[in-house]
């Protein structure tokens, strides 16, 4: 009777340590509300999977760490690596490190270089960004009756986030019949910071730029042009400014009647699908290459649905 408890007693050791899993996670950057939220998604659905631990490290938005933090994961030894690159087309390093160690490694929210070509044991969990710079310039060029002069605020150019909401913002202007009155008469960087939006829109202002909307590639940028033209005197109110992540505070400047549209992106949501994808693939099981979370436009009408999501 004692072997045959002692076996019993071994054999669900063996299985609680088999279900363990360990997973590196490479974030980006720690102090933005987007990725904040991102990163309590990953938290949060870990916590709930027994024996799931989570061992995450900010990059700082410094490339040489992002790398020498995958390699350190790949030298003690994950079961799999989730990462938010700084830097997309340094992916192509992490790729290769990873494949190399044989651990399965899942892009999360930005995309990678050469995403089609990802080795079998990696995957890509983000929203499609062809939908959400769409879905934001519809919504401006509604609002201005298909006609005025925009001004377009970029995320970091190293990001394929921004390179593609800003390539979205053209092609709408370019091909809907009912957005080819509006003209983008400058378009700048603000590297996803409130701060450097509300310098550039100041800079914007004090050279007398005319403008009937503000296109941001994210919720921060636009509050801090909101901010700027406050500080100026010049009420946001009188003209359309638009961002994308529906974060906390972009709720609240659409509230306030500041911000006139944003576009939700379930960044919990990708959290989750990362850490699925890569407790998946550590037991080698299939996971499809890219897991698009769909993004989905907020307006005034329906902000009460997503109070909170974010």
């Amino acid at each position: 009777m004692k072997s045959l408890l002692l076996g019993v007693g071994l054999a669900a050791l063996l299985s609680t340590s088999a279900m363990a899993e360990t997973i590196g996670v490479s974030m980006a950057l720690f102090d933005d509300n987007f990725l904040t939220v991102l990163r309590n998604g990953m938290q949060q659905y870990a916590d709930s999977k027994p024996g799931v631990t989570l061992q995450i490290e900010d990059a700082q938005n410094d490339i040489s760490k992002q790398l020498n933090q995958i390699q350190n994961f790949v030298a003690s030894g994950v079961d799999a690596i989730i990462v938010n690159p700084v830097d997309t087309d340094a992916t192509v390093a992490m790729s290769k490190a990873a494949e190399n160690a044989g651990i399965p490694l899942v892009y999360v929210n930005r995309e990678p270089i050469n995403v089609d070509k990802l080795p079998k044991n990696q995957a890509f969990v983000a929203s499609d960004e062809k939908q959400s710079g769409t879905l934001e310039t519809k919504e401006v060029c509604k609002l201005l009756g298909g006609k005025g002069n925009v001004l377009v605020i970029m995320g970091e150019l190293s990001n394929q986030a921004a390179r593609q909401r800003t390539a979205d913002i053209h092609d709408v202007i370019k091909n809907d019949p009912n957005c080819q009155g509006m003209k983008v008469t400058d378009e700048q960087t603000a590297n996803w910071q409130r701060t450097q939006a509300a310098n550039l829109m100041t800079n914007w202002l004090s050279s007398g730029r005319k403008f009937d909307a503000v296109i941001s590639n994210n919720d921060e940028m636009a509050i801090g042009a909101i901010q700027a033209m406050k500080a100026a005197g010049k009420d946001p109110k009188s003209v359309v400014v638009a961002g994308i992540d529906a974060t906390r505070d972009g709720l609240a400047a659409l509230r306030a009647g500041d911000l006139k549209a944003t576009v939700f992106q379930d960044a919990a949501g990708q959290g989750q699908g990362a850490v699925d994808a890569a407790l998946k693939l550590a037991k080698g099981e299939h996971v499809d290459q890219k897991v698009y979370i769909p993004f989905q436009l907020v307006t005034p009408d329906n902000i009460d649905k997503f109070d909170k999501k974010n």
